[in-house]
């Protein structure tokens, strides 16, 4: 492209416009859109499909009107499959058992005016052929290698080169960052020829490649982060346990004193816990309910789910009214609430080392992404596989949604049975009575619609190991439960206003996350439904949407601003006097900033310039005017 000297130089192509751009290294042309031009570099800024971004020159752009190409509406850019793969080191681990998923276009214009041969050395591999056509040019492949060049020169435009397998430029620029990859449906495309020995040595780079290669950017403070919160979680559950205890549970007060060593075990607890974990499990196996599917996995599989957590609350809460009802005094729960928590923190450890050490003899695409660090704390704790199962049970889809999600509510039951006992009510006080029913409405919900947990990044992202384990089993039936175990000892009366504006902030909370998590959730599984046909919606390069009207048009995370609202409700029937019952308002609010933290990081990644134009679009993260 020539030099030129004027301030403002012709602009040949706009912003906006659809064009086809050549593939840095190598001369295979794509579909991109004009981003913008930098006057003073003379280059343009475009995104391929993919989402990847480069700067090109003029020469290296031609108008789509001269192109043909025989899949014309199947063809797509290099680089993002449509199965879960989020960067080219991951799809480079995974290359040699996965099918490619772009279809690489060539200038339909007379031989003459086509790039004779590649500009850098291009590395291709093939995915296996029908046996046919696969013996044929086995048959062939000594004369091909001798007539490669020539015939590049003689191809006719018409021939459509479609990339088979990962296609990798070896020039400055983009050595080791960019794959070409084909869709599966694209069954007619011709492979691109490649040199049997280029193909062997690039087997042997990804044979060879660490498991660290592939990992993601690391969370919660990194390898540091993560002995910190080994550390840190235990010991605030201990402090909340103690604290919560106390006649007057004063942030003055810290620390609470220790008990001795013998107040922390007790053998009939831990009996209890595993009884309640068997129980449950024994539910979950059970052919009752629905098999629902999970979304699609790094290797294209998608796992299958029992989905019948109603079913199962149902049963346990029978359960506990026959066990109240032959006598069985559950306000143990209360008077061993240390004992427990204990029992609980060990199994979740003892569970944790079976996770880690399994996961060394799991197949590589079976590992988390986010779990691949190299380091053996931060593995431990993040979860180095994505889905353990022993056969078709799903540990960690077990654990996310059953004995702890079950235990929360049984823990307030018997916390409501304490409060009676304790203060001498023949019925516990309204604030037990709010914080009892809004808590396991929540619980409901959430079995109710358990489906819906199979697109959360739980599921889909994070490896089972420690953070979740404890956090299912430890964290959630010990600290969310706090509000009950407050109320036991701190009796806080409401007036009849006041329980009016409570159960009002409760039930709009309530409507906001369940109809947003429910739009969000159709929306992932089904984009073409009729049903969301009125909803405005972004393209990105993987060939997905992002929402920009309903309640995904009013901020990012509509279901958060839904869950802070019910916190708020559930933290206000405790009242004032102490700041121990707002500790999960408080957390939930650092928790999810840090996700939706979490969420922006991967959104970006995963959409590139789309995510920047959604979140100018969509200004508000999570409260409306105010974040």
């Amino acid at each position: 492209m020539l030099h030129r000297s004027v301030k403002m130089p012709s602009v040949k192509y706009q912003r906006g416009d659809m064009v086809m751009g050549r593939w840095p290294g190598s001369s295979l042309y794509y579909e991109v859109k004009v981003l913008g031009f930098d006057a003073k570099s003379q280059l343009y800024t475009v995104i391929y499909k993919d989402g990847t971004e480069l700067e090109l020159k003029e020469q290296d752009m031609k108008n789509a009107a001269g192109f043909q190409s025989r899949s014309r509406s199947r063809s797509r850019s290099p680089g993002r499959p449509r199965s879960r793969s989020r960067s080219p080191a991951r799809t480079a681990r995974r290359s040699s058992s996965r099918t490619a998923d772009a279809a690489a276009i060539t200038e339909s214009t007379p031989s003459s005016r086509r790039d004779s041969k590649l500009k850098d050395s291009v590395e291709v591999r093939l995915s296996p052929l029908p046996q046919s056509k696969a013996a044929e040019n086995n048959g062939n492949n000594k004369q091909e290698k001798k007539e490669e060049k020539q015939k590049e020169e003689n191809n006719t435009a018409n021939k459509v080169n479609e990339s088979a397998a990962v296609v990798e430029a070896e020039n400055e620029k983009t050595q080791g960052r960019y794959n070409l990859r084909r869709r599966k449906d694209d069954g007619d495309a011709k492979p691109v020829e490649a040199k049997p020995e280029q193909l062997e040595e690039k087997d042997a780079k990804l044979a060879a490649a660490p498991a660290a290669s592939v990992s993601t950017p690391l969370d919660f403070g990194g390898k540091i982060g993560a002995y910190f919160w080994l550390l840190f979680l235990p010991a605030w559950v201990l402090f909340l346990v103690l604290q919560g205890n106390r006649e007057d549970p004063s942030l003055a007060n810290f620390p609470p004193p220790l008990p001795p060593l013998e107040a922390f075990w007790d053998a009939q607890a831990l009996g209890f816990v595993v009884l309640w974990i068997l129980f449950q499990a024994l539910l979950y196996i059970l052919p009752v309910g629905k098999l629902s599917e999970g979304m699609p996995l790094r290797s294209g599989e998608r796992l299958k789910y029992r989905t019948n957590g109603f079913f199962a609350i149902s049963v346990s809460s029978v359960a506990a009214a026959a066990a109240v009802h032959q006598g069985v005094d559950l306000t143990y729960i209360h008077s061993h609430f240390l004992q427990l928590t204990t029992a609980a923190f060990l199994i979740s450890v003892l569970l944790s080392v079976y996770l880690y050490v399994r996961s060394h003899y799991a197949a590589a695409e079976q590992l988390a992404l986010g779990g691949s660090s190299g380091n053996v704390v931060y593995d431990f704790f993040k979860g180095h596989e994505l889905n353990p199962r022993i056969k078709e049970f799903d540990l960690k889809f077990f654990c996310e949604m059953r004995p702890g999600l079950i235990g929360w509510c049984l823990i307030n039951f018997a916390m409501a049975l304490a409060e009676m006992k304790h203060q001498n009510l023949d019925a516990p006080s309204y604030s037990m009575i709010l914080v009892n029913l809004f808590q396991l409405l929540y619980v409901v919900d959430g079995l109710w619609n358990e489906e819906a947990i199979l697109t959360t990044m739980d599921l889909m992202h994070d490896g089972f190991g420690f953070m979740l384990a404890f956090g299912d089993l430890v964290w959630v039936p010990f600290t969310y439960t706090l509000q009950a175990y407050y109320l036991v000892n701190h009796p806080n009366p409401l007036s009849l206003p006041a329980l009016t504006a409570i159960l009002t902030l409760k039930l709009v909370g309530f409507y906001i996350f369940r109809k947003s998590n429910s739009e969000k959730n159709a929306f992932r599984r089904n984009p073409s439904d009729p049903k969301l046909s009125h909803l405005k919606r972004i393209p990105t390069a993987t060939g997905k949407s992002l929402l920009v009207s309903g309640w995904w048009g009013v901020v990012r995370h509509p279901n958060y601003l839904g869950d802070l609202l019910m916190a708020l409700a559930w933290s206000l029937p405790c009242g004032f006097s102490h700041l121990l019952p707002w500790y999960y308002m408080i957390y939930f609010i650092i928790l999810l900033v840090h996700r939706d933290s979490r969420d922006m990081s991967e959104c970006r990644r995963k959409y590139g310039s789309a995510w920047d134009e959604y979140c100018r679009t969509v200004r508000y993260r999570i409260i409306p005017r105010v974040y």
